[in-house]
């Protein structure tokens, strides 16, 4: 591949070469995104979009019928995906008749023959020119910056795995997450499969205390060390966490066993209790022990476990006051009220001074446990999504589980949730149950506090609306936490804001 200011130049050897590029390409491409593919007869252009829709699709068999005569076919894909040809349209004008605008506000288009109405087409198009060069062929990209970024990394990528010698494999989404990583999967031989992690340095943020961005103040990890050592760490435990296979700490990108794909909820989305119980279980094992602070990633990186501190805690907390707040009621927080909030947490933060603080993996709910049925014990957890992880109040991963964000936990699974970690600890000699059910509650609500301005951020700032289907969820879990008596002041202080309250 080379590159030059305004384009991207491929060399592609074969149709296999072609095909690649395609699939590779539905991994970049987003809603609102339009794929204009320029070439001779011959030179590629419907290899290379049926390639892209059953990649998108994910199924290598998918029914794609040249648009040629029909001139629009859609499909309902992950991303949906309307296919035009334009070779036999008669006018530019007639894309309004085809819904070529509604397409593209819902989805991508992809099309062949875009010289036929090349007015008409968005300025921002991604322009792909296939022409024979020998006995392959030559790609030309050219695209603006947010475009051309992403197939940038889509290519690097490409390029990590022909490191690894796996130039020619299949590439699949698999998921995003509310962060900027996203994950792909690679199907191997024999229903075997491979994870790929993708986590690109993204540039710091503006600053919010003391000259520190969000993710310094929080301990957000940035970058690829802290999920490598404690990958490792937890592995040298015993417990399920993947083996990194490969790690390009620069470009963000890891290549990891797959753990498997079953999780803790039904297909109806409701909590299997005996996985439930089985991860309280895997808590109680993993609080018995300390775990090393500082643990070698490589030969010149070793990774630093930090402290679940003050500044933390209420830096998350504040994204309530920050975000939630001035959602709720159209106002942003008073000056008074955000002194009182945070005299509040400095309150509650004393309170934890004593308890028991260990490892704890900052989300450990439905969407980061895998289930590994033909294991035993704690083994049968898999971990994922643990690079945040910290030294703090054991209470807080217990609190993810039993108020899982993403699920609704009935009372009765509740009880048991919490019966079976204290037993457990009983059991280990030594735990203060008192202690730990008072830190419960404080992280309980302060990571609703969190997660219920977290939501707000993540529908106004990032354009993820989803998340707010959580929300109703979050402030019952609040209110539950806000039940214990030393939770009394921030209880009121939601009560006077407004902050509980059901919609009018």
């Amino acid at each position: 591949m080379s590159l030059s200011p305004d384009a991207l130049t491929l060399t592609l050897a074969d149709e296999a070469d072609t095909i690649r590029l395609g699939e590779d390409l539905a991994l970049a491409l987003r809603i609102g995104d339009c794929l204009a593919l320029t070439g001779d007869l011959g030179a590629g252009k419907s290899t290379l979009a049926r390639a892209f829709l059953r990649a998108m699709a994910d199924d290598p068999d998918l029914e794609v019928p040249s648009p040629t005569f029909t001139l629009v076919q859609a499909y309902d894909l992950r991303i949906p995906v309307t296919h035009f040809d334009f070779y036999r349209l008669a006018d530019g004008s007639e894309l309004d008749e085809l819904g070529f605008e509604e397409a593209l506000n819902t989805g991508i288009c992809l099309v062949e023959w875009p010289e036929m109405a090349e007015s008409e087409l968005p300025q921002n198009r991604i322009r792909l020119i296939l022409e024979h060069e020998g006995d392959g062929r030559r790609a030309t990209i050219i695209a603006d910056a947010p475009q051309r970024q992403r197939i940038e990394r889509v290519l690097a990528i490409r390029d990590f795995l022909s490191r690894q010698g796996l130039g020619t494999v299949k590439r699949r989404y698999l998921t995003g997450d509310a962060s900027v990583r996203a994950y792909e999967y690679l199907p191997l031989d024999h229903g075997k499969r491979l994870i790929l992690m993708d986590w690109p340095r993204q540039p710091e943020g503006p600053p919010v205390l003391d000259g520190k961005p969000y993710p310094k103040v929080a301990h957000i990890a940035e970058d690829a060390y802290p999920f490598v050592a404690l990958a490792h760490a937890l592995r040298e435990r015993g417990f399920a966490a993947p083996e990194i296979l490969a790690a390009d700490y620069d470009r963000g990108i890891l290549l990891l066993e797959d753990l498997g794909t079953d999780g803790v909820l039904d297909d109806e989305g409701r909590p299997i209790a005996e996985r439930y119980l089985e991860s309280a279980r895997f808590l109680a094992a993993l609080h018995e022990k300390p775990v090393a602070r500082d643990i070698p990633v490589t030969a010149d990186h070793t990774h630093h476990i930090p402290d679940f501190d003050r500044t933390a805690i209420k830096m998350e907390a504040r994204l309530l006051i920050d975000w939630h707040l001035p959602w709720k009621r159209g106002t942003p927080a008073t000056e008074a009220e955000r002194e009182s909030y945070s005299a509040i947490w400095n309150g509650l933060v004393d309170r934890l001074e004593r308890t028991e603080k260990n490892l704890l993996l900052r989300d450990f709910h439905s969407p980061n446990i895998i289930w590994r049925p033909f294991e035993k014990g704690v083994r049968r957890i898999g971990l994922i999504d643990f690079q945040d992880a910290m030294i703090g109040p054991t209470a807080y991963d217990v609190a993810s589980l039993v108020q899982d964000a993403r699920v609704t936990i009935s009372p009765d699974l509740r009880r048991q949730l919490m019966e079976t970690y204290l037993a457990a600890r009983r059991a280990q000699g030594g735990f203060d149950e008192d202690g730990f059910l008072t830190a419960w509650s404080i992280m309980a609500a302060q990571r609703n506090c969190k997660l219920a301005g977290l939501w707000v951020r993540l529908m106004q700032r990032d354009g993820k609306a989803g998340y707010m289907k959580h929300m109703p969820r979050t402030l019952a879990y609040l209110a539950t936490a806000l039940e214990h008596p030393d939770l009394a002041p921030l209880r009121d202080w939601c009560a006077a804001v407004g902050i509980g309250e059901p919609e009018s």
